[in-house]
């Protein structure tokens, strides 16, 4: 739980190409005796702190409470090499430029499923160990490759954060369903009727998939929606040998061993009006 927090945390800095160097805490552990909060706050900071000595990052100090709920989150401050106008943005996607994926969809159905003892060992392994992995390489790789923009996938799922970047960027974008990695039985936990808590807020932005009716009854399609937590990256980096290559480097160099092109640019957004919102198309095989 701690290490995933700081990873999810970190993941911000890393996704603009910067560097984390310190961080504050804030933890809430549950009313309980002294002893028992203590153990809590140490299970918790020896995760978080795992994560941050790997990034590089100091823990300067932060704050602790007592809630009904236990709690954890971090506020990082970080360092862009060459100055702000290095930053890896949403705003920059160009036509021509593929879409890659770092890391596979599912966590929030599979913590669903978890949460109502539906899930398998296996699954929650899985994830949990994919999760616990910094974006750092994957973001220096990405660079390396000619990535124009970067945002982390989190808690609005792919649609929403890449619709955020479309709308930033002013294009449309196609994405194909079938190359989307998922995690080991996120499928079957869909399929169970089983989703996050955060999955029909986040369904809202179906509006923004130009051919949502057409696509709606695939069976992974509801995962394009599906809350992530300590989530991957998606960038844009130019079509052909650059992006084979980047793909090819994430994966040889255990950063991203799921890593796939998943979409591409397809050309500038309409004029605001009538379908200035749909800007996004799912292609099914």
């Amino acid at each position: 739980f701690g290490r995933i927090a700081a990873v999810h945390a970190l993941s911000d800095c890393e996704a603009m190409g910067a560097i984390p160097q310190t961080v504050l805490a804030l933890v809430q552990v549950p009313f309980a005796a002294e002893e028992k909060q203590e153990e809590d706050i140490v299970q918790l900071m020896s995760g978080a702190a795992s994560a941050l000595r790997e990034a590089g990052c100091a823990l300067v100090g932060g704050h602790t409470c007592e809630a009904r709920e236990l709690g954890l989150g971090f506020s990082v401050n970080g360092r862009l090499p060459g100055g702000a106008d290095q930053a890896l943005t949403k705003a920059d996607l160009k036509p021509g430029h593929v879409l890659i994926l770092t890391k596979p969809l599912g966590t929030g159905t599979l913590f669903a499923a978890d949460m109502r003892a539906k899930a398998r060992g296996p699954w929650i392994a899985e994830a949990l160990k994919s999760m616990g992995m910094l974006n750092r390489r994957s973001s220096d790789i990405l660079r390396a490759h000619g990535a124009s923009a970067c945002t982390d996938v989190t808690g609005f799922g792919l649609v929403g954060h890449l619709l955020e970047m479309c709308k930033a960027s002013g294009v449309r974008v196609a994405i194909d369903l079938d190359a989307i990695p998922i995690y080991d039985g996120a499928l079957e936990c869909i399929e169970m009727g089983i989703a996050s808590s955060l999955q029909p807020a986040n369904t809202r932005l179906r509006r923004a998939v130009q051919n949502h009716d057409e696509v709606c009854g695939s069976p992974a399609y509801p995962l394009l929606y599906d809350p992530q937590t300590a989530g991957g990256l998606l960038a844009a980096v130019p079509k052909g040998d650059f992006a084979d290559a980047c793909v090819k480097a994430l994966r040889a160099t255990g950063a991203a061993p799921r890593a796939t092109i998943i979409g591409e640019v397809i050309g500038l957004a309409p004029a605001s009006g009538d379908g200035a919102l749909e800007l996004i198309t799912v292609k099914v095989r």
